[in-house]
Parts: C-alpha cells; sequence; structure tokens
C-alpha cells in the first residue's frame, strides 16, 4: 500500500512538474503582436529603441509630396506615435535603440546646414549636416560634437548617459576629405571621447548599460573590425572567430553580457554573437539565411537579431534563448498578417521591438514596426506556416543601405 501511494504522488509530481515546464515554454515562444504602422500612412516603420514599459522608438519613412524619401524619428506609447522632429532640416532617424525607462529618447537629426565637405552622414542624400540629439520632455536638442560637422548618438540609459559617436576636426585619411569618427560617451551633456583599439583611426558606441558600460566597435571609415568594451574609459577588444574585418558589439545588459555580430572565419559573412566571462558565441544563422547579427539581450540572456540572406536583404527575426536560435516567425499568430524581418530589442518583460512585411490588405508589402508581447496560452497555427515563402516587401533601398551602414560589416552589402 505504501508503495503505491508513494508511485501516485511520485507520477502526480512529475505531472505537475511537466505541466508548469509547459506553460513556462509556451509563455516563453508564443507572442501577440501589435503593428505599430508607419507615420503619416508611410510605406516604413521600424522599432528599433524599447524599454521596459513596452515604449518603442522606431524610425518611420514616408514619400513627401515630390515623392522623395522622408524619415522622422517617433516615440509609440500605448497606440499613441509622437514625431520627435528634427533638427532645422527635413529628416531624423535613430540607430540600434535609444529610449530609457524615462521617456528620454536619442538619435540623429539633419540640421538646415550643407555638410561643407559634401558627406550624406545621416544617409537621406540631402547632404544636410546631420548631429546627435537628445529628446527630452518634448524638446530635441543637439548634442556636441568634437569640432567635427557630424554625428549620432545610439542609446541611453537610466542615468542618462548616452552612447554614440561623433566627428572631430581630423580629416580621415582614408576617406578624405571627412572628419575621424571618434566613439563617444555624453554624460550631464558633455562628450567625452573613447579610445580605440591600437592602430584604429575610427571608433563607434552603440550600446551602454545602466552600469555605464558601453559597446561598439572601432576599424576605419568603412565599418567596424574590432569588437570592444569600453569600462571607466578603458577600451577592451573582445575576442572573435580569426578573422578582425568585421566584428562589432551592440549591445549590453547589466550582467555584463554582449550582442552582436563576428567575422565568418573567412570574412565572406558575419554572424549573430554572444560574449560573456571573456570568451566568444557563435550564434550562427537560421537555415537557409547567409548572415545574422545579434542587436538586443535583456536581464535575463534573452538575445533577438535578425537574419539575413545571400544578397543582404533582411529575412528573418530571431530570438536565441537556452542555446537555440528560432524564427520569430513561428512564434508569431497567423492572424498578425506581419512576418518579422528584425527583431531589434527584447525588455525585461520579453517584449521584442522590430520591423515585418505586411502581408495583405491595402498595406501589402510596406514595412511596418511592430511590438511583440509574450502570451501563456498557445497562439495556434504560426505566419511562418501560413507564408511558407519569405514574402516580397517594398523597403526603400536608401533604408536597407542605411541600416547596413550601422553595422560594422556594412561593405558586405554594398
Amino acid at each position: 500500500m505504501a508503495i503505491t501511494k508513494s508511485l501516485t504522488l511520485w507520477k502526480l509530481s512529475v505531472a505537475v512538474i511537466a505541466l508548469i515546464c509547459l506553460n513556462t515554454a509556451v509563455a516563453q515562444t508564443n507572442y501577440r503582436v501589435s503593428d505599430l504602422g508607419a507615420l503619416h500612412d508611410g510605406v516604413f516603420g521600424c522599432a528599433m529603441g524599447l524599454n521596459n514599459k513596452g515604449w518603442t522608438e522606431s524610425m518611420d519613412g514616408f514619400m513627401d509630396v515630390s515623392g522623395n524619401f522622408r524619415g522622422h524619428a517617433v516615440i509609440n506609447v500605448s497606440g499613441l506615435k509622437i514625431d520627435l522632429g528634427t533638427l532645422g532640416g527635413p529628416d531624423s532617424w535613430i540607430n540600434w535603440g535609444g529610449i530609457n525607462e524615462q521617456g528620454e529618447a536619442v538619435g540623429f537629426a539633419e540640421t538646415s546646414v550643407l555638410d561643407p565637405d559634401g558627406e550624406d552622414f545621416c544617409g537621406f542624400g540631402t547632404k544636410l549636416t546631420c548631429r546627435p540629439f537628445l529628446w527630452q520632455n518634448g524638446d530635441m536638442r543637439a548634442l556636441p560634437t568634437f569640432g567635427g560637422n557630424n554625428g549620432l548618438a545610439s542609446a541611453i540609459n537610466n542615468r542618462g548617459q548616452i552612447a554614440g559617436w561623433a566627428q572631430t576636426k581630423v580629416t580621415d585619411a582614408a576617406c578624405p576629405p571627412y572628419q575621424i569618427i571618434q566613439a563617444t560617451l555624453w554624460d550631464k551633456g558633455k562628450a567625452q571621447q573613447l579610445p580605440t583599439v591600437a592602430g584604429d583611426p575610427d571608433g563607434r558606441a552603440i550600446g551602454i548599460n545602466d552600469l555605464g558600460q558601453v559597446v561598439g566597435g572601432t576599424g576605419n571609415c568603412f565599418g567596424d573590425n574590432h569588437a570592444v568594451l569600453w569600462q571607466n574609459g578603458t577600451v577592451h577588444e573582445l575576442p572573435n572567430l580569426g578573422n578582425a574585418s568585421y566584428n562589432e558589439a551592440l549591445a549590453i545588459n547589466n550582467q555584463g553580457q554582449i550582442a552582436g555580430l563576428v567575422s565568418s572565419p573567412d570574412g565572406t559573412t558575419f554572424y549573430a554573437a554572444l560574449w560573456q566571462n571573456g570568451n566568444v558565441t557563435n550564434l550562427g544563422t537560421l537555415p537557409g539565411d547567409f548572415a545574422a547579427i545579434a542587436t538586443g539581450i535583456n536581464n535575463k540572456g534573452q538575445v533577438v537579431g535578425s537574419t539575413l540572406d545571400a544578397n543582404f536583404n533582411w529575412s528573418h527575426g530571431f530570438i536565441w534563448e537556452n542555446g537555440v536560435m528560432t524564427d520569430l516567425n513561428t512564434l508569431l499568430p497567423a492572424n498578425s498578417n506581419l512576418y518579422a524581418t528584425m527583431a531589434n530589442k527584447v525588455n525585461s518583460r520579453g517584449q521584442i521591438s522590430g520591423m515585418a512585411t505586411v502581408l495583405s490588405g491595402e498595406d501589402a508589402g510596406n514595412i511596418h514596426a511592430f511590438l511583440a508581447t509574450p502570451v501563456e496560452a498557445s497562439t495556434g497555427a504560426s505566419v511562418a506556416s501560413v507564408a511558407t515563402t519569405h514574402p516580397r516587401s517594398v523597403l526603400p533601398e536608401i533604408v536597407r543601405k542605411q541600416l547596413l551602414h550601422r553595422l560594422g560589416a556594412s561593405r558586405l552589402g554594398q
């Protein structure tokens, strides 16, 4: 009798454990999707920054009355779009993130002044000077450079520290007449230069955590060769896969785990990467795709990013956890009508920001920003099972080039 009772209790315990594991797995692997659209009913929206409240900062593009592609940085709060405006020129944009818990946001914006060197730093073809900005309490203001014409703010932490890069007055010998780019930390409005790995003329700071640790890359005016961590003003090179061609760190959590990209050993492509405990893990790419980047990591160690096809077109958003990379589209419900081509950031609640192709309707082929939120119930059929082939998109070529240009591997996609 005692044996039978013990066996019954053991079976019950196993059943409970299995149920808990099943519920946990479901919570981790299914998402409800909010279509954030695009500003002015435009053709392009991409949610990059994401805070723990579920607010996103996106870059939204539209065609003006003359048929020119324009873009503005936008904050999305529970369905409300806040256009952040510009610094006097027609356009503003963001990098791989840029909004904190206070709703402060960063990015880069055109002024009304032509670049004296003819550089198109913002990438809209206007050749107007491009300045890093901080948007705070409804007001956008320019951040200082090191005397150069242009700059870009990429990320902001909850202490108000900002990471990015800014030009100096020195001409870049590799790309004359353009100026040297210096990795930058803005703290209380003051710009601090961050050192490069020995021999690299240029640096780009891209991610920052709440401890003030900064990540990015150093290299030359074409892109970053070395992924790096800056701590207390000192630069530390991160390990690669044996090829110092295209390596860049893009995000860091408060545990010091870092996400980014590493060059393949032969230098022909790049893979999503995770750095922790002084080592690099190659997260690879999804089957059928050629390259991958990891752009977001939360304090739980969940990593999100994107894969690219052989022509360096954005292909699939992914989530990586417990050693497995999963196509985000297999976790989105079929009725979402969105096919995720980028996953950019993941917050402490497991919400994911990104961009997706609209599958049907009057916006079919347009690119919309989205926010995916974990749910505990099964979503049934996924959008990947409905859209068995990669949907065609109308992603403007200028946007594809802008996104690749922000990567250390931009030369591969040109």
